[in-house]
């Protein structure tokens, strides 16, 4: 495991503190480290309601050629970023 330090401002450290202190997490880091899977899941579900509607909706196809040496998720990211 890697270590990462992070700079808060006083009202977020002690909000952290207080997370702590009520029991939900052991330590700060176990808070930050549940924030960071919940954003992931979070966007994950996201990415995957969009290519589902997407292909409800039959307004994306990926051509071989469009691929480029990108994965398939990076092709159809961009696509769906485009208005």
């Amino acid at each position: 495991m890697t270590s990462l330090n992070i700079s808060l401002p006083d009202p977020l450290h002690a909000y952290v503190e207080d997370r702590v202190a009520s029991g939900d997490f052991g330590t700060p880091e176990e808070y930050v480290r549940s924030l960071i899977r919940q954003d992931n899941e979070r966007r994950s579900a996201r990415l995957e309601e969009q290519l589902l509607d997407a292909l409800e909706s039959r307004l994306i196809a990926v051509l071989p050629e469009e691929l480029n040496d990108r994965s398939l998720v990076s092709a159809l990211r961009e696509k769906l970023a485009r208005p």
